[in-house]
C-alpha cells in the first residue's frame, strides 16, 4: 500500500513579546499565523469503513489542530513564564484581557513548533504519523519541524 501524506493549513492571530531579546520583537508585537500540517500513513483498505482510502479524514486533522493549537492560541497573547515573580505583570494582563497563554519557553517561532510538534504526535490515532509542521510567522518568514530530523 502506498504511504501518502496529508496537509491541512491553518491561521491564527496571536501576540507575544520576546522578553530578554536585543532587538524589536522584545516588545509586545502581533503575527498572523499560518501553519501547515502534514501527517502520513497508508490509506484505509477494508471495503466496510465508511473511511476507506482515507489515511485521515480532513475534518479529523482539523478538529485535533484547532483543539490543541488554534482554539489555544487564536487571539491570545504569548509569554514565557520563567518564575513566580511573574504573577507581577501577568496576573493584570490576564484579569483585563482574559487569554494570555503561559509557556515554559520563550515563545519563538522555532519553540512554538516543536510545542505544538509535541501536542500533535500524541493526538495521532493509529497507523497515521506527523511528517512535519510549517509555520509562517510573517508572510516572508517561517519554520520548519520535520518528524525524521527528531528522532
Amino acid at each position: 500500500m502506498a504511504v501518502i501524506r496529508l496537509t491541512k493549513s491553518f491561521t491564527f492571530e496571536a501576540a507575544h513579546a520576546l522578553d530578554g531579546y536585543d532587538g524589536k520583537c522584545r516588545h509586545i508585537h502581533g503575527h498572523s499565523y499560518r501553519l501547515s500540517v502534514t501527517v502520513k500513513g497508508c490509506p484505509r483498505t477494508d471495503e466496510n469503513d465508511p473511511k476507506c482510502g482515507m489515511t485521515l479524514d480532513f475534518g479529523e486533522l482539523k478538529r485535533i489542530v484547532n483543539e490543541e493549537i488554534v482554539e489555544r492560541f487564536d487571539h491570545s497573547l504569548v509569554v514565557h513564564r520563567a518564575d513566580a515573580s511573574d504573577d507581577e505583570w501577568l496576573r493584570p494582563l490576564a484579569l483585563r484581557f482574559g487569554n494570555v497563554v503561559e509557556t515554559p519557553y520563550r515563545p519563538t517561532c522555532e519553540n512554538m513548533l516543536a510545542d505544538f510538534a509535541s501536542r500533535l504526535q500524541a493526538r495521532m490515532p493509529l497507523g497515521v504519523m506527523l511528517h512535519s509542521l510549517k509555520m509562517y510567522e510573517t508572510a516572508t518568514s517561517c519554520a520548519e519541524w520535520y518528524a525524521d530530523d527528531n528522532r
